[in-house]
């Protein structure tokens, strides 16, 4: 079979559940404050995928106005009981300080598209939530467990519980069935059955460095549960030089003709600080069962960059440029994504040939902004847009984002004056951890005509980020100095150790702190990717 390099899902796309319906694949991965919530992709071959839906997309499935960055939707799970499909996840209000507020939800599908159910609630006690379907029709919830009382950690172990579908709610005996290793942080637990063994592969280490995928298994799903002779089956924690680190947090599947993968969460670190720009991305491994009944990575514990899977990909697509325009028949197009709010009618409108942002909060807000933005998929890229915007004061401002959370962030924005005069401006919050200010001095203002179009651009090469303007009829030029495009990742994204969980986003966005709705229009969006040095994607 061809070698297919990893990672399968560039870009953001964290805790994936993988689930094999016949000769469909599909992936869920964790989609946090952006909102609809959870991606599926789908394949048919294990290399080529393509994002199908988003199944949280109504208010009473999800609303995460409110929610930090890095909470709302934690590791989805994805599974199928041979007549529909069962999606679990967490919806986290809460994940610092003493206590975590974590809601655990399932809903249900008859096809992967939906329409997909109501939420049933299911418990708090944890979070990383999966569904597991015994051969004897029952069903398994299990969460990892927390402990307020527990210092200086909150992660108790694994919890099982019966779910009853008919009832929906959880019934019977609880227990936990696993406590980890001395990795710790125990988490993303997955039940499995095999020649009479139940296998639960959980998370450790947490999201950093340190994360690994362990294995243990027992005759009973009460446990207790012995663990695999190397413990941890994939993790890149003692090898600090491979392409792939971060590696963690997976989940097992079958082919028809009896092959076994696992896909898990990665990273791909530049700068000789290690930053991870494209957050936590999908990849895969071969693996196989050995004589002893324990599953083992191929080449493993380390993941590898190469893998052989059953399909080959052409990555031209990947390298192609995207123009997206912008019709009310074709409305947003799915590769973009919003902050929060289930209620996108309130920040945001297709027309044809324009994307209208309406004014709201501050692009920092945890409850009302307007923001709409794409996953940065490529450490090197171009993107563009025109806005038609008419700002009365400093107020008011819209323009082009290269985003990652409140804390990091670039923004060129149009905006104007105290005495009304447009000017564009450069908002930066490079790096401001614990307090999430704009670093000041702004770079110096440039006055614009008061009337007319404005084409915004930004350029990243590496680490290294620098916005363009033009007035119409004229040539781009540079505005401000080069920015750190670093930050844009989770070893800066504003929050402790193991609590940054997302990527870097670019896109455009929308203010008006007078409440007077201000609304700003984009013609259309480029992003085109750029082969730049060691960045590349296929070396």
């Amino acid at each position: 079979m061809p070698l297919v390099r990893n990672p399968i899902l560039p870009g953001f796309n964290a805790d994936p559940s993988i689930l094999r319906v016949k000769d469909d694949y599909y992936i869920a991965t964790s989609t946090f404050e952006w909102y609809p919530g959870v991606q599926i992709h789908h394949s048919k071959d294990l290399a080529n995928w393509e994002l199908v839906t988003r199944p949280l997309s109504r208010k009473s499935q999800l609303d995460m106005r409110g929610n930090p960055d890095s909470c709302g939707v934690w590791a989805p799970c994805l599974t199928h009981d041979g007549e529909k499909f069962y999606l679990v996840y967490t919806d986290v209000k809460r994940k610092d300080g003493s206590f975590k507020d974590t809601p655990n939800y399932i809903v249900t599908a008859d096809k992967i598209e939906g329409p997909w159910s109501e939420p049933y609630y299911v418990n708090s006690s944890g979070f990383d939530p999966s569904l597991f379907h015994d051969d004897d029709g029952k069903k398994w919830f299990v969460n990892m467990l927390q402990d307020h009382r527990r210092r200086p950690r909150s992660f108790a172990g694994i919890r099982l519980q019966e779910w009853d579908p008919k009832a929906g709610k959880l019934v019977g005996p609880m227990k936990t069935i696993f406590h980890g290793t001395e990795l710790d942080l125990v988490e993303g637990p997955h039940l499995y059955k095999r020649n009479g063994y139940y296998y639960l592969l959980t998370a450790e280490g947490g999201t950093a460095y340190e994360h690994a995928c362990t294995l243990a298994r027992s005759r009973d799903i009460w446990g207790p549960y012995e663990l695999h002779p190397q413990k941890y089956i994939i993790t890149s924690k003692d090898a600090p030089l491979t392409a792939l680190q971060r590696a963690g947090h997976g989940d097992i599947v079958d082919t028809p003709e009896g092959k076994t993968y696992i896909v898990h969460l990665t990273g791909r670190p530049t700068t000789q600080f290690r930053r991870c720009v494209l957050g936590r991305e999908t990849a895969i491994q071969e693996a196989y069962w050995g004589d002893d009944d324990w599953l083992y990575v191929k080449n493993g514990p380390v993941p590898s960059l190469y893998v052989d899977v059953p399909g080959t990909r052409d990555d031209t697509a990947y390298w192609a440029e995207q123009k997206y325009t912008f019709s009310s028949s074709a409305g947003l197009h799915k590769d973009f994504q919003w902050l929060r709010t289930p209620e996108p009618e309130h920040i945001f409108s297709v027309s044809d040939g324009a994307l209208t942002l309406t004014g709201r909060e501050a692009i920092g807000s945890w409850f009302d902004q307007a923001l709409v933005a794409r996953r940065q998929t490529h450490f090197s890229y171009d993107a563009e847009t025109t806005i038609s915007f008419s700002p009365a004061d400093e107020r008011q401002f819209a323009g082009l984002t290269a985003y990652y959370c409140r804390f990091n962030f670039f923004y060129l924005t149009v905006t104007a004056h105290s005495d009304g005069q447009r000017e564009l401006l450069i908002l930066s919050s490079e790096a401001s951890w614990p307090d999430g200010n704009l670093k000041l001095p702004f770079a110096e203002p440039v006055k614009i005509p008061q009337e007319g179009k404005v084409k915004l651009a930004l350029s990243i090469r590496g680490k290294a980020l620098q916005f363009s303007y033009a007035l119409e009829g004229e040539e781009l030029k540079t505005i401000g100095p080069v920015y750190d495009a670093s930050i844009l990742s989770d070893e800066c994204g504003g929050h402790q150790a193991h609590g940054s969980f997302t990527g870097a986003f670019v896109g455009v966005a929308a203010s008006d702190l007078n409440g007077l709705e201000t609304k700003a229009m984009f013609d259309y969006f480029t992003y085109r990717p750029v082969e730049h040095g060691s960045d590349r994607y296929d070396v």
